[in-house]
């Protein structure tokens, strides 16, 4: 029955992020200044580098363990393509990213999340191959480097595994946002009050669907999560996500 409840919650927050057409919130094709897009793609290629190694060194350990990294690939595909109108003609999305980082570590999720970054840029125009890196450093690497050390705390500090995959996934879905408006501060400081103004600005216009949008994310990650742990337990545990006696 608890099974049961979970999927119909799932479902409701799907038909909840439905999609609309809308600006995109990925910072879109020539967007952003030359400087910016060389230099956050260049901040995004260590990341990348060491996350396809960790790739390799997970799929040894398990070869099923790439069916996970599909879903993984999936999930984040589905929610940061959901576009929810924002406050200034914007729009605000979940991003899915922190499951992933959860399971497989920030850096595998950095490879995965260029390649969803890309797929939408090219398949859905939203976002762009310009502004890929700038993309790709506020999602997979913040988004996941937040997820993933948030989950870990969490952990040691002994909360339940619900509350600290909520915690995670919502927290690296706003520290995303917080990214990007960081980015367009930086590439678009305010006349009269310079960058902090113009950061305080972009937080503003995202904070109003944001903060509702991370905390629906953060409950659908737990339900996902919960349906793992009862169909690829062995995997899990083969991650060390979970261990044997749970």
């Amino acid at each position: 029955m608890k099974k049961k409840y979970q999927i119909a919650l799932g479902i409701f927050l799907a038909l909840l992020f439905m999609p609309k057409t809308t600006f995109a919130m990925h910072i879109m094709e020539g967007f952003l200044p030359p400087l910016w897009c060389i230099s956050w793609g260049a901040a995004s290629l260590p990341f990348i580098i060491v996350g396809m190694f960790s790739i390799k060194k997970k799929i040894e350990i398990n070869l099923r363990i790439k069916m996970l990294m599909a879903m993984a690939g999936a999930f984040t595909f589905a929610l940061s393509a959901l576009k929810i109108p924002s406050v200034t003609g914007s729009c605000s999305h979940p991003t899915g990213i922190g499951l992933g980082a959860i399971l497989f570590g920030p850096t595998v999720m950095c490879v995965i999340g260029v390649i969803v970054l890309i797929f939408q840029a090219l398949l859905l125009a939203h976002g762009g191959l310009t502004t890929l890196g700038a993309n790709t450093f506020s999602m997979s690497v913040v988004g996941g480097l937040v997820a993933y050390f948030t989950y870990k705390i969490l952990k040691k500090m002994k909360v339940s595994q619900s509350v600290a995959i909520f915690t995670a996934a919502a927290l690296g879905d706003i520290m995303t946002y917080v990214t990007t408006s960081f980015q367009l501060a930086l590439a678009f400081p305010d006349k009269t009050g310079g960058f902090i103004a113009s950061l305080m600005k972009f937080m503003g216009i995202f904070a109003v669907t944001q903060i509702p949008l991370a905390i629906s994310e953060g409950i659908l990650t737990v339900i996902v999560f919960n349906l793992l742990t009862a169909y690829s337990k062995e995997e899990l545990i083969d991650l060390k996500v979970l261990s044997e006696e749970a």
